[in-house]
């Protein structure tokens, strides 16, 4: 008997027809012998019209309420997800992130997931229960209700999983599996069998779409295999696993682009031991990430240019930051641009070729593309560009690096 983990996204649960898809698909896979837990996200849509709610009320809304108010989507999806599945006669139960006892720190909006008492799930299997299971939310050390961010289900799935060591986590999404680039881009783009799990955190914090990064880190520190595959068809999917020797004969794996950037620009800082730090330690403070940083060769009056990357739902406190630090240090000024995308290629055969980089930048030359900022790493390069190319640029790379073929 195999204890299966299976998590469900918003396409998949969009409205109580889709829902009733879910269950037979779960009860099915029960039905073979299985035991299933099962995950489930907001309706489609559901998450969005609450932060749109929100901000009819207040252009800054508190996060502590907004966590509260954005976990209620997938208390909803639970409950009709268990009562589905009790209308085909299986016994099922829902759980919210509390009920769980998923346990994170206080980063309300982005909470990290500490430990997860997971008993009640296993009384629920010993019982022959389907546990359905509210994703995206867990509690704090004060009792309050947090959320993990945008895609966090995926995230409650692989944590469930490895709490229970489950045989493996399923994935279920409108797409069939991970690309080796967006097919609304570019239409020739390969399902992948499989990936390693390096490639995936990759992918997924460089702006794929599939799979939630910290989902993909849990599931490789505690060797969680997860298989990505439409609720929509019986196709079979892609397996996240293992890095293999077959895995380094491909130099580029994939492709990914984010939209969802911003470049900030402190103008003429002084370029002086501590400053960068200063800069830095004051967006962690708002619990902002930074992405990409670049800093420019100090010039004569001993001044620098220093941009870095935020997304774009941090821009705004971000910036209003580094105006403030600006002042103190007594820079020219800070500049932003949001209209900027960054392109990445990704593959674990980078670490054993050469040219990689040099093919990636040639091009984007070839097709007219001014690159921005660089980014690199063992096993990817991103690039940071003007939006209006990043579409000419995903296909050319794609192109360039002959994803299409086997």
């Amino acid at each position: 008997m195999a204890l299966i983990v299976q998590k469900y996204g918003g396409t998949s649960v969009a409205d109580t027809g889709r829902i009733k898809a879910v269950a037979e698909r779960v009860v099915s896979t029960a039905g073979r012998g299985n035991q299933v837990i099962v995950v489930v996200s907001a309706m489609a849509g559901e998450t969005d019209k609450f932060e749109r709610l929100a901000g009819e009320i207040t252009d800054t809304p508190d996060e502590r309420e907004m966590d509260l108010l954005l976990s209620s989507g997938e208390r909803v999806t639970s409950a009709l997800t268990c009562m589905a599945i009790q209308k085909t006669g299986h016994d099922s139960m829902s759980f919210t992130g509390r009920q769980v006892g998923i346990i994170t720190d206080s980063s309300h909006t982005k909470a990290m997931i500490e430990s997860i008492d997971a008993s009640r799930l296993k009384e629920a299997l010993d019982e022959g229960k389907i546990p359905v299971v509210a994703g995206f939310q867990g509690i704090n050390e004060f009792s309050d209700v947090t959320t993990l961010g945008r895609g966090g289900s995926d995230t409650t799935a692989v944590a469930i999983a490895a709490a229970l060591s489950a045989d493996a986590c399923e994935i279920y999404t409108d797409v069939e599996g991970v690309f080796t680039a967006d097919p609304r881009i570019v239409p020739d783009a390969r399902k992948m069998d499989r990936i390693s799990y390096d490639e995936m955190l990759e992918m997924a914090s460089l702006g794929a779409k599939v799979l939630h990064g910290r989902a993909v880190e849990f599931a490789k520190k505690n060797n969680v295999p997860l298989i990505v595959s439409s609720s929509f068809n019986q196709s079979p999917g892609t397996l996240v696993t293992k890095e293999d020797g077959d895995m380094e004969k491909i130099v580029v794996t994939g492709l990914a682009h984010d939209k969802n950037q911003t470049r900030i620009t402190i103008m003429r800082v002084p370029d002086s031991p501590g400053i960068a730090a200063t800069i830095f330690d004051a967006i962690a403070d708002a619990n902002i990430n930074v992405d990409m940083i670049v800093q420019n060769i100090s010039s004569d009056d001993n001044a620098t240019d220093l941009s870095f990357t935020v997304s774009k739902k941090d821009e705004k406190r971000a910036l209003e930051i580094t105006e403030k630090v600006s002042n103190i240090l007594g820079s020219r000024g800070v500049s932003i641009n949001s209209d900027v995308a960054k392109v990445s290629i990704i593959g674990v055969g980078m670490q054993s070729h050469f040219g990689v980089a040099a093919q990636m930048f040639e091009t984007l030359s070839k097709a007219g593309i001014n690159i921005m900022m660089i980014s690199t790493s063992e096993i990817k390069i991103s690039c940071v560009i003007d939006v209006k190319h990043m579409e000419t640029a995903v296909r050319a790379l794609h192109d360039s690096f002959n994803l299409a073929k086997v």
